[in-house]
């Protein structure tokens, strides 16, 4: 500011009077002083101005590094902090940096609310949380006081794949779950619910979030002496797994067996894949998500909310009646 309070022959207040937008500035100083900054390259500090007033517009997110769900929430948020005038500060999860870490990371920037994704954290400690900063979860149930959660109906969903599987004819079918992840126990139900309905058993392999948790799971169902004909899968990238196994076992989908997944993420959409899979919507998602955000700001001692975003299905390539029509 001081460089371009000299080039414009003001003084340093003027130039900030002229960048606050505030009264006190002629037009021909105001045109002088930004004609100055555009030739330094200056650019006011923004979050600066924002500390000063005790907020940054900034929300920290927390994501799990690889999670192909997870890359395309926070696409969808980028876009709906934008419509909100914030901004995101991101902060992953690995195998080796935990969640605690990187909620710490984004405590030290001051973030005004954190979003946490799939958030693995325990009930206590996201009460902790909440009364220290607004917290969102997002794509995950809790009943921690003081949180708002935003997820999609997961136990609705599974309930889809299901029944659009039961519609086909199959009545050998399994849920390749998602163990403790996220969601899983609501699918897990879900898919549970839905059979029994129908008159068939239920039927769970154990799974997980990854690729390597589908092959393992595919691994599992091509040692039964039969291959069930139906599966619901816990994820996309899980489903992308069982795929493959499948695929180098020499069994075919739809022919041989019919698979769906789960997110329609863009392991889903695939050529190779053609895969059926239930949609999260992730532009509904993002938008309650930072919506939540931005109110707890504004209104710290809201009570805790839930919203839920109702799911569909995606139909493709990789489901069809059973074999022979059993």
């Amino acid at each position: 500011m001081s460089d371009v309070a000299e080039r414009a022959g003001v003084s340093r207040a003027l130039v900030s009077i002229v960048f606050r937008d505030v009264p006190g500035a002629s037009v021909e100083t105001r045109e002088r002083v930004r004609a100055a900054a555009e030739d330094l390259g200056y650019r006011p500090d923004r979050r600066a101005r924002l500390l000063s007033r005790r907020r940054t517009q900034v929300l920290g997110v927390v994501f799990a590094l690889g999670h192909e769900f997870h890359a395309e929430l926070l696409a969808a948020l980028y876009r709906s902090a934008a419509a909100h005038g914030q901004e995101l500060a991101l902060s992953g999860t690995s195998p080796g940096r935990d969640e605690g870490e990187a909620v710490g990371d984004l405590l030290a920037l001051r973030c005004d609310a954190l979003l946490l994704l799939g958030s693995a954290l325990t009930e206590p400690a996201l009460v902790d949380l909440a009364a220290s900063v607004p917290t969102v979860v997002v794509a995950r149930a809790t009943g921690a006081a003081g949180v708002d959660v935003v997820r999609t109906d997961d136990a609705a969903g599974a309930a889809l794949a299901a029944r659009h599987l039961l519609d086909l004819g199959h009545t050998r079918l399994v849920h390749v779950d998602g163990a403790r992840a996220a969601g899983a126990e609501e699918r897990r139900r879900g898919f549970g619910e839905a059979v029994v309905a129908a008159g068939v058993s239920v039927d769970v392999v154990p799974g997980g979030l990854t690729e390597e948790d589908g092959a393992a799971a595919g691994e599992l169902l091509l040692a039964r002496p039969a291959l069930p004909t139906g599966l619901a899968v816990f994820n996309d990238q899980s489903a992308a797994g069982v795929l493959d196994v499948l695929q180098q076992a020499g069994r075919r989908w739809p022919a041989d067996v019919s698979v769906v997944g789960y997110d329609d993420s863009r392991l889903a959409r695939a050529r190779w894949a053609r895969l059926t899979t239930v949609r999260q919507d992730v532009d509904a998602l993002a938008g309650l998500a930072v919506r939540r955000a931005v109110e707890r700001v504004d209104e710290p001692d809201l009570v805790g909310r839930e919203d839920l975003v109702a799911p569909s299905l995606v139909v493709r390539g990789s489901t069809g009646p059973p074999p022979g029509g059993r």
